[in-house]
């Protein structure tokens, strides 16, 4: 016999109550939240505003010692309407929660900046409607590769320090009249200090020579900013990887001067879960072949110029939302920040 006469619905877990959409961008509401929001809470916003989304792993990684840390607090952002999150649907298992930016945390950052929140550009429809694109995956792949990183930087930033971490959207701001790289990324290690362009390959292009047909447009580029920025290509696969090279291979040899263009590949199955800047690269036409760290590169090509001081992403434009500049990638509790949770 059953005992136990509570109702099933009661035994559901229940959904966190949060204001409407209108609630959430009232002053009101903003008002309280500056009695609430941490400089972490802040600086994550400014991080999901540049990035569009980042999963509850990536954003431990990021800023929080554990993930259930991590969800504690991301819990409270929820309720605040400061984040949203949804869950894609995956054949097996569950896939992790993945985090956008919501209204009242839009709001937050339009008032930091001193814009009206339209100036930003940002629309609830749109920033959840990633949760339907074709490139979440690419999306997800790619800032995973720089919130390892990170998450290195964060522990042992007297040996890396990841100094600019720029989204494909500010990418092709500056540069998507020629090509629009997957992300712009800079590493410091005390023995020198390394800047690339990232190519994060899903092995959804097929053939591979999609990939190798970016190359001129890196050299246009090149050759139009009179700097040489080298491209970095992960791939998911040492057979990808293979496939690539090749692609890569013809694609460099064609051009007129293809010391503008360094390529370095590496495959994400023999980093084991390292972070990239680990012995995983390899130069496209190196001799011998033997892998080097991501730091190591600049000496591989000799003849790339000295790094000009950090980009800061405040370049000239007429688009109010380009004066929120990137956020570097520490947060204030690293051992370089400072600053209250």
């Amino acid at each position: 016999m059953i005992t136990n006469p509570t109702q099933q619905r009661s035994l559901r877990g229940h959904r966190p109550k949060r204001p409407g959409g209108r609630a959430a961008a009232t002053g009101e509401h903003i008002a309280r939240l500056s009695a609430r929001l941490t400089p972490r809470d802040r600086w994550l916003v400014r991080m999901l505003y540049e990035h569009r989304v980042l999963t509850t792993a990536q954003i431990a990684e990021l800023a929080w010692p554990s993930v259930r840390a991590a969800n504690l607090r991301l819990l409270q952002l929820y309720k605040w309407r400061v984040l949203d999150r949804f869950q894609p649907f995956v054949p097996y298992g569950s896939a992790p929660m993945h985090y956008v930016l919501d209204i009242a945390g839009a709001a937050v950052l339009a008032d930091e900046e001193g814009l009206e929140p339209r100036a930003l550009g940002y629309r609830h429809e749109r920033a959840m409607g990633i949760a339907y694109s074709l490139r979440l995956a690419h999306t997800i792949g790619t800032n995973g590769f720089f919130t390892a990183l990170t998450a290195r930087s964060c522990q042992r930033e007297e040996q890396g320090l990841l100094t600019a971490w720029w989204s494909e959207a500010r990418c092709g701001h500056y540069f998507g009249d020629i090509v629009r790289p997957d992300a712009y990324g800079r590493w410091r290690e005390p023995i020198g200090e390394f800047e690339w362009f990232l190519e994060y390959d899903c092995g959804t292009e097929r053939p591979a020579d999609r990939v190798g047909e970016k190359l001129p447009r890196y050299a246009k580029l090149a050759e139009s900013t009179a700097i040489t920025t080298p491209v970095l290509v992960w791939t998911p696969t040492a057979r990808r990887e293979a496939a690539v090279r090749r692609a890569l291979t013809q694609a460099h040899s064609a051009l007129d001067d293809p010391l503008r263009v360094p390529v370095a590949t590496a495959d994400a199955a023999s980093a084991d879960g390292e972070d990239p800047s680990g012995a995983h690269w390899l130069p496209l036409q190196s001799a011998p072949r033997q892998r080097c760290r991501l730091v190591d590169l600049s000496t591989i090509w000799p003849h790339l110029p000295p790094l000009a001081p950090a980009p800061d992403g405040r370049g000239p434009g007429s688009d109010p939302s380009d004066l929120v500049p990137p956020p570097l990638p520490q947060h204030p509790n690293s051992p370089g920040g400072k600053g209250r949770w």
